[in-house]
């Protein structure tokens, strides 16, 4: 009887040592979000941090989330709000674990926060709508300035207003970015602060917005935690995004949002709004049947064929290529082309040929890659884009991703490169502007679909000259 007791006095022991052990808190923020296996993010609902696309999630600062919470081996739980005083409650009261929210860096915010190193540099401009008085800075303003409250913008003014000490501006909770950029176009406010990210974005369906002078050069972009939090989480942060920039995915993230967006060109974005409304409906079947037919998205194939033609049926080029897709005489033979200004069989021909191209790429590739690299082919030919990447590949850059491809493709005009590869010479600073322009006007028209487009009816010629 003893022996049991001492026995069962020993389990018990045992049981309560292990009970105990396993209840014990974390050491650690890291280690507490990995004990409860969840990374928990709060993010403000915008073109540059958060938004639904049709895939699912998408935005830069959801794609970063989510990289870390791989990193972790954690599963990623996202709050996405459109209120700044909410985004930071959601830290304050421990609703999550940090901001990925593209927050700047500010001395106010240092004050309460804990900011990671930062990822991304922004400057900050004041934009007005085309046509109206150009005010060169703060003292030339003439109306009303509004900002975000509790924004960076808003932090900048009153600083700048020691300065400018008659310069005032409204702060606002009603509205985002994307409301008062309206608001600025339709001449309900005259002026707001925008970050550099923000403007690129919306400049490609709002050409009327000018950049009147920039307010603030290099803002630092960064996650935010609770002032009081221990430096685990914030360092762990602060290796991820050092690895990143080290392995090129940081650079190609970037570029996925805004690489394509770096030239503005306000006489060609209005030109292509207004085609985009006018001509586009009447082709618009071909596109989507073509695509359908191929396995392409057709409004990638409508940027195309504007890039190529500007929808023009007869257009034609000093080296012979015609029509809506630009077919060599060989290629519309290739694909049974009859006539290459008979829109329907041009547009067919040319979504047959780059769908072609994609599928004759390394079937390694993935996307969005395999597409901008297949458009960089489909305009300087595959031979040249094979030699791009071989230059790629030597420089110790990865030959299989756009941002790195374009960086070596204008060096193919350049004899001591030329000469080291298999096809020689080529116009390689084409394709890179080619690839970004067919971008820019896919996602215009991606914003397109979801308006009313007008018809412009006209004859539809079909017969070669």
């Amino acid at each position: 009887m003893r022996s049991m007791a001492r026995f069962l006095t020993r389990f018990t022991l045992l049981a309560l040592l292990t009970l105990q052990l396993g209840c014990q808190p974390a050491e650690n923020s890291l280690e507490a979000i990995k004990q409860r296996g969840e990374l928990r993010i709060a993010t403000r609902i915008s073109p540059t941090t958060y938004y639904i696309a049709g895939s699912g999630p998408a935005g830069l600062e959801y794609d970063l989330a989510k990289l870390f919470a791989e990193r972790l081996g954690v599963r990623l739980s996202v709050i996405a709000v459109d209120d700044m005083d909410r985004l930071f409650r959601l830290l304050a009261d421990g609703s999550v674990d940090l901001l990925a929210a593209g927050l700047a860096i500010t001395p106010q915010r240092t004050r309460r926060l804990k900011f990671s190193v930062p990822y991304q540099n922004v400057s900050v401009k004041l934009v007005f709508k085309q046509g109206k008085f150009w005010p060169r800075n703060f003292d030339q303003l003439d109306g009303q300035l509004y900002v975000l409250a509790r924004s960076s913008h808003s932090e900048l003014l009153r600083r700048a207003k020691s300065a400018h000490p008659w310069l005032s501006w409204h702060e606002t909770t009603q509205y985002d970015i994307a409301d008062l950029v309206q608001m600025v176009l339709d001449e309900s406010i005259d002026y707001m602060l925008i970050d550099s990210n923000d403007l690129a974005l919306h400049r490609r369906y709002h050409p009327d917005l000018v950049v009147a002078f920039t307010v603030a050069e290099k803002q630092p972009l960064a996650w935010a935690f609770r002032r009081d939090i221990d430096d685990s989480l914030p360092r762990a942060v602060g290796d991820f995004f050092h690895e990143l920039k080290e392995n090129g995915t940081l650079s190609q993230l970037i570029e996925q949002y805004y690489g394509h967006l770096d030239d503005f060109d306000y006489v060609g974005t209005k030109a292509f709004l207004a085609t985009a409304r006018q001509v586009l409906p009447k082709y618009k079947p071909l596109f989507q049947q073509a695509a359908h037919e191929n396995g392409l998205d057709w409004q990638l194939l409508a940027a195309i064929s504007y890039q190529e033609s500007h929808w023009n049926p007869r257009a034609k080029s000093p080296t012979g290529v015609r029509g809506m897709m630009m077919l060599t005489l060989p290629t519309a033979r290739q694909y049974g082309v009859k006539s290459r200004l008979n829109p329907a069989e041009n547009i067919l021909a040319g979504a047959r040929y780059f769908s072609s191209i994609k599928r004759r790429l390394p079937k390694r590739i993935a996307e969005p890659d395999r597409t901008w690299l297949a458009l960089a082919a489909y305009n300087v030919g595959l031979g040249h884009l094979e030699d791009a990447r071989v230059l790629t590949q030597r420089f110790g850059k990865n030959p299989d991703k756009w941002v790195d491809v374009k960086a070596f493709l204008p060096l193919l005009s350049q004899k001591r490169y030329y000469k080291t590869v298999k096809h020689g010479f080529a116009r390689g600073y084409e394709p890179v502007q080619y690839v970004d322009n067919i971008r820019r006007y896919y996602e215009i028209l991606q914003w397109l679909s979801q308006q009313p487009l007008q018809t412009d009816d006209g004859p539809m010629p079909d017969t070669e000259e």
